[in-house]
């Protein structure tokens, strides 16, 4: 039992300590990065406010939220804190500047978070047909994927091109250096990873799970976090020759080894500081690597400060 007591005192400290490194780190070296000063006058329709004929894809810096469809997810006060990342609808996400959706299902074709589940597949699709409806030159990043531990849902591909045709832009390597202006009116590249189903084939309606990789660690750790962010981007090839979209999470997870189970306070060790990463990779000589950014909770700021890095970029600031 003291031991016990021990190790959770020692944990506590170590979260403590990565805190006050990152603190310490935004009081010395600041969160500026070119662009940092802009704000989109309509986040629901930022990438109209661009120069799209200049918005290649590759210079996106997409806003993206990791476990995107969970604000429903289990039982309120209960088993919800423990797995709820988002607490606004995918409509919401979309209209506050969100354009990459992390959405977790299961055989059921229910969203899902491990063992907790909670809506339809359809109130997400719903939500982004909606969206789409009331926008017209907004791109969205679709990845839906089976959970860890569940089966494929049957026919998943099938009706994902079914719902989604229309707007579907099909898998193509050359469309990274092409003007978000030719892409349109199609608007949603929908990238689908199933567990133990074929993969979409290249050239296809749908994009498979080569062309969205990350190197996602489980931590709690905040500093841990950060460092392996920014080595792990400072490792990929700048987007100027990229041929497939590589995410950095701006999160951290809890563990069980620690008292604090609960997502919501653990994931803000690290929440906060997005506009310190990403000066410190523009500062490290990887500003031109970032491409997607997400983070649990999303809110404007963060939105802001990936609308900005893209501006700069259109603007030749980068």
């Amino acid at each position: 039992m003291l031991s016990f007591i021990s190790n959770q005192i020692d944990r506590q400290k170590d979260v403590s300590h990565e805190e006050k490194t990152l603190s310490d780190l935004e009081k010395s070296d600041g969160s500026h990065f070119p662009g940092d000063d802009y704000r989109p006058s309509d986040r629901k329709n930022w990438m109209a406010g661009l120069t799209l004929e200049k918005l290649t894809l590759n210079k996106i810096v997409w806003p993206g939220t990791h476990d995107s469809a969970t604000n429903d997810i289990g039982i309120p006060l209960i088993s919800r804190p423990l797995a709820e990342c988002q607490t606004l609808s995918i409509y919401e996400q979309l209209v506050l500047g969100t354009r990459v959706l992390d959405i977790r299902v299961q055989e059921d074709r229910q969203i899902c978070h491990g063992i907790l589940t909670s809506y339809d597949v359809d109130v997400v699709i719903d939500d982004v047909i909606r969206f789409l409806s009331e926008t017209h030159s907004e791109i969205i990043i679709l990845e839906i994927r089976t959970e860890f531990g569940h089966k494929d849902p049957p026919e998943f591909e099938t009706y994902l091109g079914d719902k989604l045709g229309q707007f579907l832009i099909h898998q193509d390597d050359n469309l990274f250096n092409k003007p978000v202006s030719e892409i349109l009116p199609k608007r949603v590249i929908c990238i689908w990873k199933p567990r133990e189903s074929p993969k979409p084939s290249r050239g296809g309606h749908l994009w498979n799970a080569d062309y969205l990789k990350d190197n996602w660690i489980d931590t709690d750790l905040p500093w841990t976090k950060f460092q392996s962010n920014l080595k792990h981007l400072g490792e990929q090839q700048s987007i100027s020759s990229r041929k497939f979209f590589y995410r950095v999470e701006n999160t951290v997870t809890p563990q069980a080894d620690n008292p604090v189970v609960w997502v919501k306070p653990v994931t803000d060790r690290i929440r906060k500081h997005a506009r310190l990463f990403i000066s410190q990779c523009v500062s490290k000589g990887c500003g031109d690597k970032l491409q997607i950014l997400s983070t649990d909770f999303i809110e404007d700021d963060f939105v802001d400060a990936c609308v900005g890095l893209t501006h700069a970029r259109i603007e030749g600031k980068v």
